[in-house]
């Protein structure tokens, strides 16, 4: 198992290329893990280039025929009466499962990312399970990334994984300039341009110059995360979970991106019946809205959850970007995860503050590695590129990191923490999950659960605590976290798991409370 850790545009793809070609002359099945159906479009392109027709893909926005005919084609990959005897499957996590004869290689791309991990059931990580894969078939691992995830880095000093290291881009090409922008500072003086700096306008203007193109990335989706009123500060709330409303402008209306509810915009407040209801803080809508006001003869396309929920309309924002129909991309995270544009000029970060402030302890490896992901989106091929960067908090040490390029002070810092007050990898975490409509059942089930946990793993279990977001479709949620020494055996640990969720399940006062086991939680 070896990680490959490579700067952003530093060839990964080619290393991958070599490999697979040396597997399949061999006679032998690759495996290609994407975190997101939504990059299997790019890479496609990329591989055939190579490869031919030799690839399959396979994820779940497939139809059930398509995935029957994959599934078929890997099966039958070593009969010579199959038309279509895949080689090399390209796919996310469901692509694991399909029946290979004779996988020679599992290629793990952007390994850090958290969408290998399934939130429903069955709950797996899709990086974990394919380590496992690779014992059970036999085969080579080889888990690529700019920004490797905490406990992955820890596994190669441990020489548990080994690591190879690209630490500069494919001809030597520099890594992009950035620029931090103080918004705190420019703010008091009145100097921000609605929801931009003049730094960040002027670096567009510069590229658009240049006939060169621009992202803009904001984490959040939406026109205004929230509505305030100013006189009593009431905020609009979903009426089934525990969250804000969030305005998009599209619809005109309130929704709840949790469960899907909807609302009309209030015309007073309803708590104190005045007009004065006024939007706070922005999402993606808005910053294209905005960009639309200060550069009208530009074609803006926009990039999030929202504006892909059709099965092609990804692939068809990418490659209107891709052709140069686009100028500027405004979108979410989709930005960060590894597309390859050859004439990005700028990147432009809205609000870095966003995915720092988190409560968990996992914010500041999510940060970092965002923030590198995007900055990399930046210059490519030819030319060094430029980031823009607005911050409350240029001084933060994440930022100070992502700046300087330094992913191993970065993990110093973060292992000692993690060591300090025993999280992964020092540990494995096991997070238990209760659910129930009735609030004083749910208090009740939980504690009981977590007290019993508590004569075996002592000083071990946290909680119960209500999360960051209590309650989700009229169902409060209660959280008890338990700390796995890695000494323990898993066998007496999933022994002990079942015996008290046994107890609450066939308790008579606790029946109706749901329990969700999620282990190695992300």
């Amino acid at each position: 198992m070896v990680l490959l850790h490579g700067v952003a545009s530093s060839g990964k793809t080619e290393v991958y290329v070599k490999l697979i070609q040396e597997v399949i002359d061999r006679g032998q099945q690759v495996l290609y893990l994407l975190p997101e159906i939504a990059l299997t479009t790019q890479m496609i392109e990329r591989l055939r280039r190579f490869f031919g027709n030799d690839i399959g893909v396979y994820h779940s926005k497939f139809n059930s025929t398509e995935r029957v005919e994959v599934w078929y084609a890997v099966l039958h990959a070593k009969s010579k009466e199959h038309t279509v005897p895949y080689k090399i499957i390209l796919g996310a996590r469901s692509s694991l499962f399909l029946p290979y004869n004779n996988l020679g290689l599992i290629i793990i791309d952007e390994e850090h990312d958290t969408s290998y991990k399934q939130h429903n059931s069955p709950r797996y990580h899709a990086r974990d399970t394919a380590l496992y894969m690779c014992r059970l078939y036999g085969c080579k691992a080889l888990l690529g990334t700019a920004t490797p995830a905490i406990e992955t880095y820890y596994n190669t000093k441990t020489e548990k994984f080994n690591l190879v290291t690209l630490k500069e881009r494919f001809g030597n090409l520099p890594t992009p300039e950035v620029e931090v922008v103080n918004i705190k500072d420019l703010a008091k003086k009145r100097a921000m341009k609605s929801i931009f700096s003049p730094a960040m306008l002027k670096g567009i203007e510069e590229a658009l110059q240049k006939k060169e193109q621009v992202i803009v990335f904001q984490n959040r989706r939406g026109f205004a995360l929230w509505l305030e009123c100013q006189s009593c500060s009431y905020i609009p709330m979903c009426k089934y979970c525990d969250v804000t409303l969030t305005y998009h402008k599209n619809d005109n209306l309130l929704r709840c991106h949790y469960c899907g509810y909807t609302s009309k915009i209030p015309a007073e407040c309803p708590s104190c019946k005045s007009g004065k209801i006024v939007l706070k803080s922005y999402g993606t809508q808005r910053v294209e809205d905005e960009l639309k006001i200060f550069f009208p003869q530009l074609i803006i396309g926009r990039l999030d959850y929202d504006s892909t929920r059709s099965k092609t309309a990804f692939e068809d924002i990418l490659t209107d970007f891709s052709d140069g129909k686009i100028q500027i991309l405004v979108g979410t995270q989709m930005l960060s995860k590894g597309l390859n544009f050859e004439n990005i000029g700028l990147v432009g970060i809205m609000n870095a503050d966003n995915i720092l402030n988190f409560p968990d302890f996992r914010s500041f490896e999510r940060g970092f590695q965002v923030l590198t992901q995007v900055c990399g989106r930046s210059g490519r091929k030819y030319k060094q590129g430029k980031v823009v960067m607005q911050t409350f908090n240029p001084d933060h040490f994440v930022i100070n990191s992502v700046l300087s390029n330094d992913y191993e002070g970065f993990y110093n810092q973060q292992i000692q923490e993690r060591n300090k007050f025993i999280y992964p990898p020092f540990c494995r975490l096991i997070l238990v999950s209760f659910k129930s409509r009735n609030m004083k059942l749910l208090n009740e089930a939980s504690a009981f659960f977590a007290e019993n946990m508590r004569y075996s793993l002592p000083k071990r279990v946290l909680g119960p605590e209500y999360p960051f977001v209590g309650k989700i479709k009229n169902e409060f949620i209660k959280n008890v976290l338990i700390k796995v020494d890695k000494k323990i055996n898993v066998d007496s640990m999933r022994i002990l798991l079942t015996k008290q969720i046994n107890q609450i399940r066939n308790h008579n006062d606790f029946k109706s409370v749901k329990v969700i086991v999620d282990v190695d939680p992300v």
